[in-house]
């Protein structure tokens, strides 16, 4: 039960990416995913005045955690989802995922004033990602990986 990749975005567009193993390599293209989250959102908010929580797939599970924020400008009222997703192993549990991907989001506007997340690429927020892994902890490991560390010399 691990967290095999995390990630942020903007409406459509991926500023953070990591990947702790493999596995989730041929998951979903990070532009691809954006842009699929993105849609998925829209969908359930419009249609059926939800939220988007787990998508499960067939060997994984995506968890998903969002927070609408506006660019604070007079003249163009744009709101969009600075989306947080978790893709994990079926069995972990989604609460605690979801509690880490809200800690993500608090952290990364903490860091990062709503303008710079608006116009800056990706690059700009590469520095973030070892946050992510501070907070994510062991969470990122597998059960096999976090015994052999137990059992390091």
């Amino acid at each position: 039960m691990a967290v095999l990749e995390v990630g942020i975005n903007l409406g459509m567009k991926n500023l953070v990416e990591n990947k702790y193993y493999s596995s989730s390599d041929n998951i979903l293209d990070p532009n691809i995913r954006a842009k699929f989250l993105s849609g998925l959102k829209s969908c359930f908010t419009e249609v059926f005045g939800d939220k988007i929580n787990v998508i499960s797939l067939s060997n994984f599970e995506i968890v998903c955690y969002f927070k609408m924020i506006e660019l604070p400008s007079k003249e163009d009222n744009d709101t969009q989802p600075l989306l947080s997703f978790a893709i994990i192993e079926k069995g972990t549990n989604h609460n605690f995922v979801k509690q880490h991907l809200k800690e993500i989001i608090s952290q990364f506007l903490n860091r990062f004033p709503v303008n710079d997340i608006f116009s800056k690429e990706a690059k700009y927020f590469e520095g973030f990602e070892s946050r992510i892994d501070e907070i994510l902890g062991d969470l990122r490991l597998k059960i096999e990986d976090r015994i052999k560390s137990v059992f390091r010399d």
